[in-house]
């Protein structure tokens, strides 16, 4: 799979939904009923950050969700790259990138969706073929209003930023013609998930999915 036909498949999962929601799962038992809450608010593509011991295990479970479509975030070398795939991640999420992370990518056939934070960088990933990149970390690195800016010379480019976006930030970004979507932990709040909460989590999830109609 090369850089551009990744791009392709980034392009179908972040035009699922306007939220991506961005998931560090500390307990196995919250997997399902999580992934069932998200989907049932309207939000199915679904980030595991590769942050805690069970994260793996946890994508497995998720991926049998009907409805929703599972990828791994924190993607930072080849051995996660292989091992999200194998545990049946459709799509991966890394903070940056690097030629060793990118050709993992292309050998396993998982969908990437590489981080850039500069011109040079976006630019960078440009010319590899990635038309769909991850501006991180968002809120820290200039924003809406930096990426309302990098739009008029790098048209070509779409981006689903990430990074301390919340619901009353969210429209700043999605306003913009060169944003798909944005990723954000606060549909799955952690307090929710420890009380089993899964109600309150699809609440959240549905007003995140009205954010855009």
């Amino acid at each position: 799979m090369t850089p551009t036909e990744q791009s392709a498949r980034a392009l179908e999962v972040c035009r699922l939904a306007p939220v991506v929601p961005v998931l560090v799962i500390d307990d196995i038992a919250h997997a399902r009923p999580l992934a069932e809450a998200l989907v049932a608010g309207g939000l199915p593509a679904l980030e595991v950050t590769l942050r805690t011991p069970c994260a793996l295990d946890a994508i497995r479970i998720m991926a049998e969700v009907p409805g929703g479509h599972v990828g791994a975030g924190t993607l930072l070398t080849r051995a996660d790259v292989k091992a999200a795939k194998e545990a049946g991640a459709t799509f991966g999420v890394s903070p940056g990138s690097t030629p060793a992370l990118i050709d993992a990518a292309c050998e396993f056939d998982l969908p990437l969706l590489p981080g850039a934070v500069t011109a040079s960088e976006i630019m960078a990933l440009l010319e590899l073929g990635f038309t769909v990149q991850k501006f991180f970390p968002a809120e820290q690195s200039g924003g809406a209003a930096f990426l309302k800016s990098i739009g008029s010379p790098l048209p070509q480019v779409s981006f689903c930023p990430t990074g301390g976006i919340g619901l009353k930030t969210a429209p700043d970004y999605l306003g913009l013609k060169n944003i798909l979507c944005v990723g954000g932990s606060w549909v799955a709040p952690k307090d929710a998930m420890v009380a089993g909460d899964w109600a309150k989590i699809t609440t959240l999830a549905a007003e995140a999915k009205a954010l855009r109609s």
